[in-house]
């Protein structure tokens, strides 16, 4: 389990997150939503370490990782895809996706077949450059290269952005089976609230840097949800 408490973090002078809370369960998706610029991102990017609080505590599976790196974290099990995908454009598929072995013992440096059963595309694709390829399927090796990983928390920032309806329902597919299997937890930020609603198992509404409204998914009011949204 994830449990982010009473996290503040900063950009310089300008605070970010104010005593932000966030709980991510194994086998559960959690869903923060909100306006753009509210600090979604600075959120997973302090999840992931890119960005260290000032207050509060971070733990993964009952330890404090508020002091890990990136790398560290990534070998605890923390995947990250990022917003925009940041694939290696020259590199091919299969060498995409093989970076992810960075943070693997030798014995598990391989590509787990599940990859190519989530995501077929990739399989007829694994000698094209990354920068060739459509952005529903960048986004779809972004995803596949976390999973190499074999994390059991992975975050994922707008995943649905400037990707075409198809593949939207493909990743909600995806995301959908990784989370009904039970040994990972799941963080997902979303604009498109019937894509993020359907996922959630609980919801975090953020506005200028707090939590302003949270809940299992059947217990909140989706037109509330709704307004904080509206810009």
């Amino acid at each position: 389990m994830l449990s982010v408490k009473h996290v503040d973090a900063f950009y310089g002078a300008s605070q970010a997150l104010k005593k932000v809370h966030l709980d991510a369960e194994i086998g559960q998706v959690s869903c923060l939503m909100g306006r753009n610029g509210v600090g979604k991102t600075t959120l997973l990017r302090t999840i992931v370490g890119h960005l260290k609080p000032t207050q509060g505590k971070l733990r993964w599976n009952d330890e404090e990782i508020n002091a890990l790196g990136p790398a560290e974290r990534a070998r605890k099990g923390i995947a990250f895809v990022p917003q925009g995908r940041e694939i290696f454009p020259t590199l091919t598929v299969l060498e995409n996706l093989r970076t992810g072995f960075s943070v693997l013992p030798r014995e598990l440096r391989h590509i787990p077949d599940e990859i190519f059963d989530l995501f077929p595309v990739l399989k007829e694709m694994l000698g094209r450059r990354g920068g060739d390829l459509s952005g529903g399927q960048q986004q779809q090796l972004a995803i596949a290269r976390a999973l190499v990983m074999r994390p059991s928390l992975l975050v994922l920032d707008e995943p649905t952005e400037g990707i075409q309806p198809s593949v939207i329902k493909d990743i909600q597919r995806v995301i959908t089976l990784l989370r009904d299997r039970g040994d990972m937890a799941i963080v997902l930020v979303e604009q498109y609230f019937d894509f993020a609603h359907a996922l959630a198992d609980r919801m975090y509404v953020m506005d200028r840097g707090e939590i302003v409204l949270s809940g299992k998914r059947g217990e909140l009011n989706v037109e509330e949800v709704r307004r904080l949204l509206t810009v």
